[in-house]
């Protein structure tokens, strides 16, 4: 059991590290690609997020994490940890840039014209009226990727030095007898299930408390 612990630690270390990197780097994109393009600097910056959401949402994470791993970040003494949290969470945050962006323009332009008539600029129309309404509406799905992500990172174990809940399975398990695999592997899924049934209660609690702050 000490063994499984060890590597829940390393999944929830990757899995919290990569989603507060998704999280952050989502926003700033999804902000970037909502402003309108008034100069070349707005311009330039959209078309750069556009590739970047094109790329990170169009290829296999495996890849991602093996260029990332291999090529990027291949320095001697580079922790692998810190490169596995960049590598998903730089992902996430093509997702969860478009989640947001969605939940932006899902806002009414009636919201945005309001605030404008009131005299507010354009950025705090945004920081005080838009986006505290988008937020109510991308948390089903920013929940959704976050358990994407936590699921994702079972692949950690494929570019070495990382011994996630998986990996560890698999060396609990040992021999090529599927009964041998077969309670590691189910222990390991019992922690993912516990993990992601944590998860999804939480974000369930806040959807509600949101919802109640709506009626008052």
């Amino acid at each position: 059991m000490e063994m499984f612990l060890e590597g829940l630690k390393c999944t929830l270390i990757i899995s919290i590290g990569a989603a507060l990197v998704g999280l952050i780097l989502g926003t700033l994109v999804a902000i970037v690609k909502i402003i309108p393009s008034k100069n070349i600097l707005v311009r330039v910056l959209n078309a750069v997020c556009d590739v970047y959401t094109t790329v990170f949402r169009g290829t296999p994470m495996a890849l991602q994490l093996f260029i990332m791993a291999f090529v990027v970040f291949a320095i001697r003494g580079f922790p692998m940890e810190v490169t596995a949290i960049l590598a998903f969470g730089i992902n996430s945050g093509a997702y969860v840039s478009e989640s947001i962006r969605a939940g932006i323009l899902s806002v009414d332009i009636g919201q945005t014209e309001a605030g404008r008539a009131l005299g507010l600029p354009y950025r705090k129309t945004m920081m005080k009226i838009v986006i505290p309404q988008a937020i109510k509406n991308v948390i089903p799905s920013i929940g959704n990727e976050i358990i994407a992500l936590i699921k994702e990172t079972s692949i950690v174990s494929m570019v070495g030095g990382l011994y996630d809940l998986t990996l560890v399975a698999k060396i609990v398990g040992g021999g090529n007898q599927l009964a041998n695999f077969l309670a590691p592997m189910t222990v390991a899924a019992l922690f993912y299930l516990v993990i992601v049934y944590t998860l999804t209660f939480i974000i369930k609690l806040i959807e509600r408390r949101l919802r109640a702050s709506d009626k008052r």
